[in-house]
């Protein structure tokens, strides 16, 4: 049995799947595990997770790395961990879920995102953490469960995030990270808890439910022995509590290499568009949309914009000729139309048409918040054939990054690109093309595990600083830089006003729309109060389908 301790183990925990990833010190990625995440849906809007079984999967996860790499548990000189953002994961006594979690999906409470967003209070909550309100939101979901199940919050100690629920499993400690914490409940300037947001919440008298703020790159704590009994670990590891997984998959990708005017987004079930910039170079902007989200880099911090669906939308799409070809005893996989993307790309036109990708249940919340916001195509023709449908979707994916980008200040130099889609050459082209960016895609494969890892490599000292643990970890990743096609730069500056001018157009039919379902800005707060999620129960994406979108 090998003896040294040269690896490094960090935790993703995704909306799809729970990743287990061993680095060594130098950042090489040596082995990868995974299980497929659950959860349930809702009529209502709900998206529920149980708590039980995600630390079930996160340490079968870990069980499985622990099968592929020799002496794991020995070797093993820190562990980090990150997960989706946002959501409510409450926890009563003895550490015993207090019910199951409502994630970033859950739309349920869109109510309390408009009353608190006409709250004369709201432009100062957004001047302390500089995020706009959505249904993700823990202080959103906690202020709508206040107002119409209240004993759901009566019955919990603690309020926490899927990664907070995890190091709490690992270590018995109750906490959250300075990222989180502060662009939910506090101010991105002190990495504090704020009172004035809090009381514009009109959560005071549920301080009690947030937990303590702990920086994984500075401080850990050891891994528990109920946790090492069932992850195959050794009791008394460092656990690192890493931030919310948008800012680690940056971190990973290259948000933060030094060099001026860089970018990073992340396409995947999600799409993230950010920029590392100073906090007291944030600029807010008027419609008090976005995130800023704090990097584990003392001052730095990024500018978030986040729509709700990116590669969702070409799920939806691909699911539409896969039941069709179905019904004609043709059987197709999802990785068999992915391969078949830039070939339909090749087949039609630029900008001939335009499509809002805004196919999410939950709307969209980046660079505008409207829970009724749904997807559409606009200039169909009779001439028009399946690849036209799949460029325009493609496209419309280019037109929200710069949407978000616009909505952030200037359009950046050059976007790091992560996520699955990344790998499709004709969609980084339309990204490059539709920012005016050049392109850089990052070898590495885990980004977010990457990320977390990174921070426990600080934490147990292995490197003096970030920037020394970026050097190492993340710039020799880089590819290079691919430049956009001035003629597509010509069409998508010519199409963007359209895309604009059509979605804020669309703002009145949405909620018309919306009245039609009897759900969205009709829905009364009081009608789903307490109600469980009676949903189908979702099969998480498979890896290998993650991996191709």
């Amino acid at each position: 049995m090998a003896e040294r301790t040269d690896i490094l183990i960090g935790i993703d925990a995704g909306t799809s799947v729970v990743k287990a990833v061993a680095f060594d010190l130098d950042g090489r990625q040596l082995a990868e595990a995974s299980v497929l995440n659950r959860y349930d849906t809702g009529a209502d809007g709900a998206a529920t997770q149980s708590l039980s079984q995600t630390w079930a999967d996160c340490a079968a996860a870990l069980r499985k790395l622990g099968e592929s790499v020799e002496g794991l548990a020995v070797r093993t000189t820190g562990v980090a961990v990150t997960g989706q953002g946002d959501g409510t994961w409450l926890v009563g006594a003895d550490d015993v879920p207090a019910g199951d979690a409502w994630i970033w999906l859950d739309a349920r409470a869109a109510p309390a995102v408009r009353r608190l967003n006409a709250a004369p209070s709201e432009r100062a909550r957004f001047k302390a953490t500089g995020t706009g309100l959505n249904t993700c939101q823990q202080g959103v979901q906690l202020a709508h469960m206040d107002a119409t199940c209240p004993e759901l919050l009566d019955r919990a100690e603690v309020a926490l995030h899927c990664k907070d629920w995890l190091y709490l499993k690992l270590t018995g400690v109750r906490a959250t990270d300075p990222s989180e914490s502060s662009f939910t409940f506090g101010d991105f300037r002190t990495r504090a808890y704020d009172d004035t947001v809090i009381v514009a919440l009109g959560l005071e008298h549920r301080r009690h439910l947030l937990p303590q703020i702990v920086d994984g790159s500075q401080v850990t704590h050891p891994l528990s022995d109920a946790a090492a009994a069932e992850t195959g670990l050794t009791a008394g590891t460092p656990v690192s509590l890493g931030y919310v997984d948008m800012v680690m998959t940056a971190l990973g990708a290259g948000v933060h290499t030094g060099d001026p005017g860089a970018a990073c987004s992340t396409v995947g079930s999600t799409g993230v568009h950010m920029r590392a910039v100073g906090q007291d170079d944030v600029l807010l902007n008027d419609a008090g949309t976005g995130y800023v989200i704090a990097l584990p880099v003392p001052g730095l911090v990024t500018q978030v914009q986040t729509n709700m669906a990116a590669t969702l939308n070409i799920d939806w799409l691909l699911r539409v000729g896969g039941d069709l070809l179905a019904e004609f005893g043709v059987e197709t996989s999802h990785s068999d139309l992915v391969r078949r993307i830039d070939g339909w790309m090749a087949q039609s036109r630029p900008g001939a048409l335009l499509y809002h990708p805004y196919i999410s249940d939950a709307g969209e919340r980046g660079p505008f918040v409207d829970a009724d916001a749904r997807a559409d195509f606009i200039g169909l023709s009779s001439a028009h054939r399946y690849p036209d449908l799949v460029r325009a979707v493609v496209e419309g994916l280019g037109m929200a990054a710069r949407d978000c980008y616009a909505a952030m200040g200037e359009m950046p130099g050059e976007v790091r690109l992560t996520g699955g889609a990344a790998r499709s050459r004709a969609l980084r082209g339309v990204i490059s093309a539709a920012t005016g960016a050049r392109v850089r895609v990052s070898s590495r494969e885990e980004a977010g595990a990457a990320g977390a890892a990174m921070m426990a490599a600080v934490a147990i000292g292995a490197y003096d600083s970030m920037e020394d643990c970026i050097a190492a970890w993340v710039t020799p990743l880089l590819g290079e830089a691919e430049a956009p096609e001035p003629q597509l730069i010509d069409t998508y500056d010519s199409l963007y006003p359209a895309f604009r001018t059509a979605r804020e157009a669309l703002v009145p039919v949405w909620g018309e729309l919306a009245r039609h379902r009897g759900s969205g800005s009709t829905t009364d707060p009081e009608t789903h109060a307490g109600e469980e999620s009676t949903g189908r129960t979702l099969e998480a994406t498979d890896a290998s389908r993650r991996s191709a979108t």
